[in-house]
Order: C-alpha cells, then structure tokens, then sequence
C-alpha cells in the first residue's frame, strides 16, 4: 500500500482548475473536450495564474483513434512548443501503430520536444494490443507515467490487469501508474486498495446551471451526444474533497 496517494484532477476550465486545488487535487490535466477524452487546452498561461499545484497539459490533435497523420504529429509539435512556452508543469501524449503498437519512433520525437518536461502516456494505453509490452517500451523511451483504466471501460472493471501491470512495473521502478476511468466515490477505496497504484485520475465534476436569461432551445452547438447547451459540468469542491479523504483512509 502506497504511503500517500496523488489525485490528478482533469479539468477544462479556470472554474474547475480552482475548484480542484481547493479540494485537495494534488495536480491537474488541463484539456477540453472531456466527452471525446481531451483535447489540447490553450487557457494554461490563466490558468498558472489561479492555482499552485502542477498543471499537465494534454497534448492531442483530436478525437479517435491515436494513430495520427503528419499533419496531425505537426500540430502536436507546435502545441508541444506552445504549451512549454506557457509554462506547462509536464504534458499527456501519446501514439500508437496501426497494429496497436506503441509508435516508438514518434514517441520519441515527441518526447525530446517535451524536455526537460515530465511526460504521462494517456489512455492509449488502453487501446494497445499487448499491455505488456506496451509498458516496456514506455519504460524505455522514459515516459515517468502511464494513464489507464486496465484496457476496459473503467478502472473498477480493468482492476485486474492494472495490478498485473503495477506488479511489473515494480521490477524497473521507473514509471508510475495512475489509475482513471469512472472513478468514483463509491469504488475509490476498492481500486486503491485491488491495484496498488500510488496516483488516481477523477473529474469529480457536477452539472451546474447556465447564468443566461435567453435561451434559445432549437439550436445545439454539436453533435446529439454533446453536453446541453444551457447546462455546465465543473469540478466541485465537495467531491474532490470527499474522494481526498477515501484515499487518506485507504492508506
């Protein structure tokens, strides 16, 4: 059991940068677009200016799949460049092959830009073919974290395969694993405590009304899935802190 646990935040919003810090998020993944997994977040330089703690910044040119084309590996070349300009804490990024492969060739580009920030592989993870071998070629290019929620729909369901993985991981003790997928309250203490991870990955978030008087019912901004337009979903302080306590009682 881990002496201390770290809760990473995921936010896309000032709001909810600030509220994390007040309930005790440890650091934060600044993105937008939560419903498709992140996108890269240009709000960085505001929001270093509202909290303390760490702020990682996700670098993903879009939604999908993680093979990307050349075009697509510019855009995380520039936003790589325009984030450490912003003064990043570290970046989330990741690539894999059309055979489920972690892109090492890419990889590796993509982390000299990023130095001397520390770099988290995101859930791609989750989408490779062997996990096992995915990790060692993470622990070789010299990623210092993997996200992931055992290669299933959350980390309660991937429990199994996350502490396969930590138990590897054990072996170089070079790597950290945060867990995250559907993180909750109600299953915190049960993924602490099955899977040995040191950090956790949550968006504690909750819906909150729109300010505006006017509303126009008829027109949504995206797609049938997206969020409503007249509804918000921020971190709240509450449940960051309440998910702060069920990790301090696991220990």
């Amino acid at each position: 059991m881990a002496e201390s646990f770290l809760m990473e935040v995921c936010v896309d919003s000032v709001e909810s940068a600030v509220n994390a810090e007040r309930g005790g998020a440890g650091r934060l993944e600044l993105c937008s677009s939560l419903l498709e997994g992140g996108y890269p977040h240009n709000p960085n330089q505001v929001v270093k200016q509202y909290v303390k703690i760490p702020v990682y910044v996700m670098i993903r040119p879009r939604g999908g799949d993680f093979l990307y084309s050349d075009q697509e590996v510019e855009v995380m070349r520039k936003d790589i460049e325009l984030m450490k300009s912003h003064g990043a804490d570290g970046l989330v990024l990741g690539a894999l092959t059309e055979d489920g492969r972690v892109d090492a060739e890419l990889c590796m580009e993509l982390l000299a830009a990023a130095r001397p920030l520390p770099i988290t592989f995101h859930r791609a993870f989750d989408m490779v073919h062997d996990p096992a071998v995915a990790l060692e070629t993470l622990v070789s290019l010299g990623f210092q974290r993997v996200l992931t929620s055992g290669c299933d729909s959350s980390a309660l369901e991937g429990l199994p395969l996350i502490k396969r993985i930590i138990d590897q991981v054990f072996v170089y003790l070079l790597i950290y694993f945060i867990t995250g997928g559907g993180i909750t309250e109600r299953n915190l203490q049960r993924i602490l405590e099955g899977s040995g991870a040191q950090e956790f990955h949550c968006s504690a978030r909750s819906s909150k009304d729109s300010s505006m008087k006017f509303r126009n019912t008829c027109v949504t901004m995206g797609a049938a899935f997206s969020a409503p337009e007249y509804g918000l979903k921020v971190a709240d302080v509450s449940k960051v802190r309440t998910l702060n306590a069920i990790a301090r009682n696991t220990l």
